[in-house]
């Protein structure tokens, strides 16, 4: 079983880099919704007794992130009329070295962490920060309104995947709460994303301050 859960976790590594190194918005959400299904089977894997609450919030979880927030996304993506994320703040090589660094240094400092004796040797708690260190550079270097919704997708994700850590003491409404809250979240900023694509002719955020007044 824990040579399925590495499996899965470098496959989450590796469509982090995919999300930081494609400008195709297409390719980007099918990554996160790719990445979205892999997070779903977690609650399934790290316990080896499968429970109602562990099977409710996997299928909620793969429902959510693997089919309808991609649905959304490709919609609003279709309705803005864009396909690529042009200019970046950071380029995607750039984005990629720090990707790589923030990878490394979560493998450096999960080392130092006290944690129980069946983490110890797994890739769990590396992939879960390196996760959302992507998403954080998602959010901070791309322009596209859609960018920084899969950002925040990555950055929820790392934090899912570091709470399959605490996967029996965190009770199930607190776990059905968080994918709620995410939900809203990116049905807000689709709002968001109407509104701009209304506004303007790009879905940049450089916009946003010609409403401040």
């Amino acid at each position: 079983m824990q040579q399925v859960i590495d499996l899965l976790l470098i496959v989450v590594l590796a469509l982090n880099f995919v999300a930081l190194g494609v400008s195709r918005i297409r390719a980007v959400i099918s990554a996160v919704a790719v990445q979205g299904v892999a997070l779903g089977l977690f609650p399934l894997l790290v316990h080896s007794q499968f429970e109602l609450r562990s099977v409710l919030l996997a299928l909620v979880s793969i429902g959510l992130k693997g089919l309808v927030i991609p649905r959304l996304l490709h919609h609003a993506m279709r309705e803005a009329e864009i396909q690529h994320e042009v200019t970046p703040v950071i380029s995607f090589t750039n984005s990629l070295l720090l990707g790589a660094i923030g990878t490394g240094l979560a493998l450096e400092f999960s080392g130092t962490l006290p944690l129980a004796a069946g983490h110890v040797e797994s890739l769990l708690v590396p992939a879960s920060l390196s996760t959302a260190w992507t998403g954080f550079l998602m959010l901070t270097t791309r322009k596209k309104a859609i960018m920084q919704v899969l950002g925040y997708l990555l950055l929820e994700n790392g934090i899912f995947l570091f709470g399959m850590l605490l996967l029996e003491a965190m009770p199930f409404l607190v776990e059905i709460g968080v994918l709620l809250d995410l939900f809203t979240g990116v049905f807000v900023m689709g709002i968001i994303i109407h509104h701009i694509s209304r506004e303007f002719a790009s879905i940049s955020t450089e916009h946003l301050k010609l409403l401040r007044e």
